[in-house]
């Protein structure tokens, strides 16, 4: 069983029906739609076919809705592109018409931005391909010399080396698409550009006055995020290390490291974490990826993020499902190093909630007994999230009643979520119908030894304080 979560990025590549139906039957997890690209509508089709397809695969599938955030892009060029050398002069026009780029200058979406620059600022344009040194502000205009050259071209996004940008992470555009993803009943929206812990505090507080319930996923692209990380953890259900736009702004050296320390403190504070951006870029066209590409995938799983994102690889690469069969083979490879077996997560900590002791006991028994899998009741999935952030190759079957409590639980590692209907009030007996219910499904056979937990009462959130050794009937 793969115990890392796969996302695949849905667009015109997924839009056959059978490439999605086939995406979803080699075993992608969760599916992003991108709100910088397409309408309600695209959103909307895409959406009823993953509920449809999973349904007919028996597949718990999550929806990530991704959010634009603010559009920092250059505006266009008159024909498309231009070609600028090392030391020409350039200027961003705040002022400047949206299709009046030249090769001496190109209009700007984000207007402010002549107010968050200062002579011997560096900006770059294109993930840092192109970059410029500012010589001077005069009102709406940014003067630089041209430090790289290359092909600048339309809507190309710029950024500020070291961050420091002003702009707003929750735009107009983004409340309108945040509640047409509600109205799709998504499972997560994540939020780009956050600063600090109180953009996703006002991010819940827009999805709860919109009555929706989908968890927050906090987008880590700007340098000053880094400052407030620890807030930003704590404040969303999940965070997606975001090496685009973050690599740009803090540099590709620092790049690594960061990374490792994201995935590291989401975990310790037990939230998801995906890592996302470039994974498999050369499969875009390529039938297979480059060592790099296999090494970085890799390393992302012996880190211990819950999940690896796809992006331009499936939303409009030759062969999405070519990919996400050489991503899983690159995740299974990776979960064989005894690495991703050992875990010494909060062993000097005390616990608050019952539930989560008895999670960290099932998974420090389950790791020294070795038993054929975990099984966990449970309404909310928390008891199935404090399993999932201990390292184990024992799958964790979360099942519940809950259609959202489920597909929430497909972004956790390790974690199998099983829909199963708690109708029996016998809470002493349940555990007999949960594992017929898995020998049924074929997941456990006769005289399989596992370990159960579960609650005292049904239906009670943060109620589970038991937990069994079983064998199967």
């Amino acid at each position: 069983m793969r115990r890392t979560k796969i996302i695949a990025t849905l667009g015109p590549a997924t839009d056959d029906l059978a490439v999605l139906t086939r995406l979803i039957s080699v075993g992608v997890d969760a599916v992003r739609l991108n709100f910088s690209h397409g309408t309600a509508e695209d959103h909307r089709a895409r959406v009823a076919h993953i509920r449809r397809i999973a349904a007919e695969q028996k597949r718990i599938v999550s929806i990530i809705a991704d959010l634009q955030g603010p559009k920092i892009r250059i505006a266009c060029f008159e024909k498309s592109a231009a070609v600028l050398k090392e030391n020409d002069l350039f200027i961003f026009d705040a002022a400047l018409g949206d299709n009046a780029g030249t090769v001496h200058s190109v209009g700007l979406s984000y207007k402010d931005l002549p107010k968050d620059v200062a002579p011997g600022d560096t900006l770059l344009v294109d993930d840092g391909r192109l970059s410029f040194k500012v010589l001077e502000v005069k009102g709406a205009q940014i003067h630089c010399q041209v430090i790289n050259g290359g092909t600048i071209s339309d809507h190309k996004g710029i950024n500020r080396l070291g961050g420091g940008l002003s702009a707003e992470s929750f735009t107009p555009k983004d409340k309108i698409d945040m509640r047409t993803a509600l109205a799709l009943d998504v499972d997560y929206i994540a939020i780009s550009f956050p600063r600090s812990a109180e953009d996703i505090i006002a991010a819940k507080k827009h999805i709860a006055d919109m009555k929706g319930h989908a968890g927050v996923i906090a987008k880590i692209e700007r340098r000053e995020a880094l400052d407030h990380i620890e807030g930003i953890i704590e404040a969303s259900d999940a965070i997606m290390v975001a090496r685009g736009d973050l690599g740009v702004e803090i540099g590709d050296a620092a790049l690594p490291a960061i990374q490792k320390q994201l995935i590291s403190q989401a975990r310790a504070k037990n939230k998801v974490v995906i890592t996302a951006t470039q994974m498999m870029e050369s499969m875009i066209h390529s039938p297979i990826p480059t060592r790099a590409e296999v090494m970085d995938v890799a390393n992302a799983v012996l880190d211990g993020t819950d999940a690896v994102m796809l992006s331009a690889e499936t939303s409009n690469g030759d062969d999405p499902v070519r990919v996400v069969e050489a991503m899983s083979r690159i995740c299974l490879g990776a979960e064989q190093h005894p690495r991703t077996l050992v875990s010494h997560h909060r062993l000097d900590k005390k616990f608050s909630h019952t539930d989560e002791a008895i999670a960290m006991a099932t998974m420090y028994t389950a790791n020294h007994l070795s038993p054929k899998a975990i099984i966990c009741l449970t309404e909310s999935g928390a008891t199935a999230l404090w399993m999932s952030r201990i390292r184990s190759g024992i799958a964790i079957v979360g099942l519940s009643p809950h259609t959202k409590s489920l597909r929430k639980m497909a972004l956790y590692r390790g974690v199998v979520p099983i829909h199963f209907a708690m109708v029996h009030e016998n809470i002493d007996q349940i555990h007999r119908y949960a594992l017929q219910y898995l020998q049924q499904h074929n997941f456990l056979q006769t005289g399989d030894m596992v370990i159960l937990t579960k609650g005292q009462h049904i239906g009670v959130l943060g109620g589970t304080n038991t937990m069994q050794i079983l064998e199967v009937p």
